[in-house]
């Protein structure tokens, strides 16, 4: 039987002799509404709003942990916190510090590999994968509304290949609760892309949209590997999603077929069980307008192709409320 390659962030390798000489194209704005013409700024937050400003000068701790930071080092994207350091194997330098305009990988990927809903959760994926992720990253044939592109341009093959194997070695845990409702807390977008309830309070109608919010605000916010995140989904997604994501419901192919019967990864085949729901929306978004390229970006078009905003709201939803497996 022939496949048809369903596979969500699946990139392949590029003639790198070419690439290495092709800058990298400036980001592409994001996108507030679909091809259908429906607001999907939630999938493309923006930067709208700020949290208050934290003392300076007082330490700050995560539950379990021994250790002690400033605000000024959570916040320094080239050398994060590393709150628990004996949960993971020795980390490679590039993924504890930054360099020139390398920015450390732990910062936003989080020395978890879970990452916030802005960035990609890592943890357990094919190594492989990952390192020809970045490679279309660096040759700029994949653009995203991200830092990744001068990341990626700043990194030798080698560091690269190092981070890679370092994500991949750590063990996925559940990260995200998906909870099926009508209205959520109104909510602004601060820095780093993250969304935060709003400080005046109220709530609005969720909608057919997927709001993401920490479970605990002042631990999220310092970047602690063991307190992750709610997505509030529409109310009835969940299942809608599994039946499209098992058969494909008359618009697609199985996702099972290339990511496995638990959607927990084949081969080098990336995982998509308990990823973060905002950012698969995306990559379904950009693989059907086109923004997403490189690699097996254009095995994707047809599966999308016949995908509405609902059918894309309701797969992130059921892929997220999955437990994560390696």
């Amino acid at each position: 039987m022939k496949k048809t390659v369903y596979a969500l962030l699946l990139s392949v390798p590029l003639a790198l002799t070419l690439a290495a000489q092709t800058p990298a194209p400036a980001a592409p704005p994001a996108p507030a509404r679909s091809p259908a013409g429906n607001d999907i700024s939630w999938a493309f937050a923006a930067t709208n709003g700020a949290l208050p400003a934290e003392a300076p000068t007082t330490p700050n701790s995560v539950p379990g942990s021994t250790k002690s930071y400033m605000r000024s080092q959570i916040d320094d994207l080239s050398n994060p916190p590393d709150w628990f350091p004996d949960e993971h194997p020795p980390a490679p330098s590039v993924v504890q510090k930054g360099h020139d305009a390398v920015l450390a990988c732990g910062a936003c990927h989080l020395m978890s590999g879970g990452g916030h809903p802005e960035s990609a959760d890592l943890s357990g994926l094919p190594a492989e994968y990952i390192r020809r992720t970045m490679m279309d990253f660096k040759s700029g044939v994949r653009v995203e509304v991200n830092r990744m592109n001068a990341i990626s341009k700043g990194m030798s093959n080698e560091e690269i290949q190092q981070a890679a194997e370092f994500f991949a070695a750590l063990k996925p845990a559940k990260w995200t609760e998906t909870k099926e409702v009508t209205t959520v807390p109104k909510t602004f977008v601060g820095g780093g892309r993250m969304r935060y309830a709003s400080p005046e309070g109220g709530t609005e109608p969720l909608a057919n949209r997927i709001i993401t919010l920490p479970a605990d605000q002042s631990r999220v916010t310092k970047r602690d590997p063991h307190s992750g995140f709610v997505a509030y989904v529409p109310v009835g997604s969940i299942k809608k999603g599994e039946a499209l994501v098992k058969t494909g419901g008359g618009k697609s192919v199985q996702c099972t077929i290339c990511h496995g019967d638990a959607l927990n990864g084949l081969g080098n085949v990336p995982r998509l069980a308990g990823r973060h729901p905002a950012y698969l929306a995306r990559q379904l978004y950009m693989f059907k307008d086109g923004r997403r390229n490189g690699g097996d970006a254009a095995l994707m078009k047809r599966p999308v192709a016949s995908l509405t905003d609902d059918d894309i709201v309701s797969i992130s939803a059921y892929l997220a409320s999955l437990d994560p497996v390696k």
